[in-house]
């Protein structure tokens, strides 16, 4: 089962809205039908959002063949698949390396995203090696307990995971004893799909309130937390589910190691700094109801952050599938593409 799958001659998503109640997929043939996917949350996760936005590509060249689209056209419709989601730098990245293949013609398109697509799922594999075998060298408890926030399994990638990916090669070696998975307010990507991943592969875990994170940290029940990331800056700074920052201070707080784990293509070396990147902000109706049911006075308003950026200070490391960059120790994006 993959999250993104190119079939036949459409695209295959993951409805990532009906889990864990069922597994249902959407066939996408339009360009329409791909940026409701994006942003009701069919699909997300940045590394699945890096290949659905190539393969967009040639859903929007599909379409406006059979429409008889016009170049300006084709390429409204591709900067609208770019920017469906603003914050998440691999859909724009999917989409861009998509675009250059298009002198070459929509099959050279489909093969780049296709590669992009394989090259993910060899990337996260890498990254979850190499974050299980850092953690083992920083920690000596053994089993470890782990604390995870959003989803960053299978359901978020083109196969395996990114900061899930490092808790299924631990758990693999034997090494886990429990994974805490934050619900994830307000759309509970925790609680729904992160919890389902860890059923899938038989991971023992507990699901917690986002607001009991830091004490079950502070209380000594946490060795690590993992998240993944939707952008890197090039100093370390890291935008992230809202929470993330939550997480990272608590574990500041309490000395151990708070991990990002990515794809080298969300690292965005123009972004440099936090400062500079653009948080989404979602429509107030995800935190004013739930399921369908108004739960805040109707008078009341809602503030809906889609992200939050975890300044590099906070992060003891950032893994991909590159290598680990320890930031605690001043390493940042930057300083490793410049080799130093």
């Amino acid at each position: 089962m993959r999250a993104v799958e190119w079939v036949e001659d459409h695209l295959r998503l993951l409805d990532q809205t009906k889990i864990p109640q069922k597994v249902q997929f959407l066939e996408i043939k339009t360009v329409d039908q791909l940026i409701d996917a994006i942003v009701s949350l069919a699909v997300r996760g940045a590394p699945a959002l890096g290949a659905t936005g190539a393969y967009g590509i040639v859903t929007a060249i599909d379409q406006g063949k059979k429409e008889n689209w016009s170049e300006s056209e084709l390429e409204k419709q591709i900067a609208r698949i770019r920017d469906a989601r603003p914050t998440a730098v691999n859909l724009a990245w999917g989409a861009d390396k998509a675009k250059e293949e298009l002198k070459n013609g929509r099959d050279a398109v489909l093969a780049l995203a296709h590669k992009i697509a394989k090259e993910d799922e060899a990337a996260n594999k890498a990254t979850g090696k190499l974050g299980a075998d850092w953690l083992m060298n920083k920690i000596s408890r053994r089993p470890l307990r782990l604390l995870t926030h959003c989803n960053t399994g299978m359901l978020a990638t083109t196969a395996w995971g990114t900061a899930f990916g490092v808790i299924r090669e631990l758990h693999e070696r034997g090494i886990v004893e429990n994974v805490y998975a934050d619900e994830t307010r307000p759309l509970l990507q925790g609680s729904r799909l992160t919890a389902w991943e860890l059923v899938q592969n038989k991971i023992p875990h507990l699901v917690l309130a986002d607001g009991a994170a830091a004490s079950t940290i502070l209380r000594g029940d946490v060795d690590a937390a993992l998240i993944g990331a939707d952008r890197i800056a090039a100093n370390g700074d890291t935008a992230n589910k809202i929470g993330s920052l939550g997480v990272a201070l608590a574990c500041q707080a309490a000395g151990i190691p708070f991990m990002v784990v990515a794809p080298q293509s969300t690292v965005d070396l123009t972004t440099h700094s936090g400062e500079e990147i653009e948080i989404e902000l979602r429509d107030e109706s995800e935190i004013l109801n739930f399921n369908g049911v108004r739960v805040a006075p109707l008078e009341s308003r809602g503030y809906n952050p889609a992200f939050d950026v975890t300044p590099a200070k906070y992060i003891s490391a950032i893994v991909t599938e590159l290598g680990v960059i320890d930031v605690s120790k001043g390493e940042t994006p930057a300083t490793r593409k410049q080799g130093k």
